[in-house]
């Protein structure tokens, strides 16, 4: 639009001034003032949406000052988000019925806008969750996976894998668990690391069908983090092996079980074509 003054209407005092010319604008003159394009006052003029009120004597479209207005308003309305249709029935409708439609629009940007705010707020807690790792403060984390609970493993997982893509996925499913969610888990990993206790205090041979299913649960737990492959796990188990925190942890449990876990690891991945000296984290 030209440097024109804008009046509170939306008409600029030089549409103003062209259009109280003898005829008014014509369409090329209209469509630069209102910053829309000669074809969508074509359509309009057709649709009966913003019909001129004038024409040359060669039969070309002008626009008065009214007209400019009522283009204005189309504008306005098009922002709310109104189809053509309702909006050629606002404008039309006897003054006493201009609230109707009105209100209308303002419950659907309302609804708009929640949906809009329920989005932004996923997005900030998939921030925090990336940031963070886990959605729990450090006192809520002992008070649902159990005093020996470690909170600095969380900060050193992401210090380790924060760029990989594990991380990414890990961040996503955090982000939309709730405390109740974490319980259940933690429930889970409870009993799992009974069974694994039992199993090793039982003498459970690391390739054995017994020794492979515990494995395989072990991995399955994995997946509620991220997509862990047999190679991923065995670079898991070397990790507990080689990491004092997870060493204290998991031989808290039971004397030893951290080496027998990466043991059983290791015999599963090998029994289903991965060799453990090989394996990457892919």
């Amino acid at each position: 639009m030209s440097d024109a003054h804008v009046r509170l209407d939306g008409v600029t005092d030089t549409a103003m001034d062209d259009a109280a010319e003898p005829g008014g604008l014509t369409v090329g003159a209209a469509a630069l003032h209102v910053d829309v394009t000669v074809r969508t006052l074509h359509h309009w003029d057709r649709v009966g949406l913003v019909r001129p009120s004038g024409r040359t004597a060669s039969g070309y479209r002008l626009y008065s000052a009214a007209d400019i207005a009522r283009i204005h308003r189309v504008l306005i309305y098009r922002e709310l988000g109104l189809s053509l249709d309702d909006i050629g029935e606002l404008l039309d409708a006897p003054t006493s019925d201009m609230t109707v439609p009105l209100r209308q629009q303002r419950a659907q940007l309302l609804d708009r806008i929640s949906r809009l705010q329920a989005m932004v707020d996923a997005v900030d807690r998939m921030i925090e969750a990336v940031r963070a790792g886990i959605l729990l403060s450090p006192e809520e984390q002992v008070a649902i996976f159990g005093q020996r609970w470690q909170p600095s493993l969380i900060v050193g997982a992401r210090e380790r894998w924060g760029d990989t893509a594990q991380w990414a996925q890990y961040a996503e499913r955090a982000a939309g668990r709730t405390p109740e969610d974490w319980q259940q888990i933690a429930d889970n990993i409870t009993v799992f690391e009974h069974d694994l206790a039992a199993a090793k205090r039982a003498g459970v041979r690391p390739g054995s069908a017994e020794a492979n299913a515990l494995a395989e649960r072990h991995r399955a737990s994995m997946d509620a983090y991220f997509d862990c492959t047999l190679s991923m796990q065995v670079c898991l188990g070397r990790k507990y092996a080689a990491d004092p925190g997870f060493t204290a942890y998991y031989d808290a449990i039971e004397p030893g079980l951290t080496i027998w876990l990466r043991d059983i690891i290791d015999a599963n991945a090998r029994d289903r074509g991965i060799d453990p000296d090989s394996a990457t984290w892919t």
